[in-house]
């Protein structure tokens, strides 16, 4: 399921497929996107890049257009180059570089 937030500028996506669950952000306004993999007990938080990832004008209209979802979301494109981190000692200002809605998505979690 998906749920467009315009007012404050987020998209919530849930996937609910057995061991493949996950939910992620889109935070138009910090520019971050955070997927927590319920698998792997994870948080992966990439930069929005323009050029590749859709404006939050579009997200809707895309979202019901089947094929760019499923090459938007496919295994096969890699958007990030992992850092490893830590949420457990929650530093202040990646949570205010990162956003609350990340924030009470990754706390608690490995950051990647």
């Amino acid at each position: 399921t998906m749920t467009i937030h315009n007012e404050e500028h987020i998209v919530d996506v849930h996937v609910r497929s057995g061991v493949y669950s996950s939910d992620t952000i889109f935070d138009y306004t910090h520019g971050y996107i955070a997927t927590r993999l319920f698998s792997r007990n994870a948080c992966f938080i990439m930069k929005i890049k323009k050029e590749i990832i859709p404006e939050l004008q579009e997200i809707g209209r895309l979202a019901f257009e089947r094929e760019t979802m499923r090459d938007l979301y496919s295994p096969n494109n890699v958007w990030a180059q992992f850092q490893a981190g830590s949420s457990w000692l929650g530093r202040l200002k990646d949570w205010v570089l990162y956003g609350k809605h990340i924030e009470n998505l990754c706390t608690g979690l490995p950051l990647y």
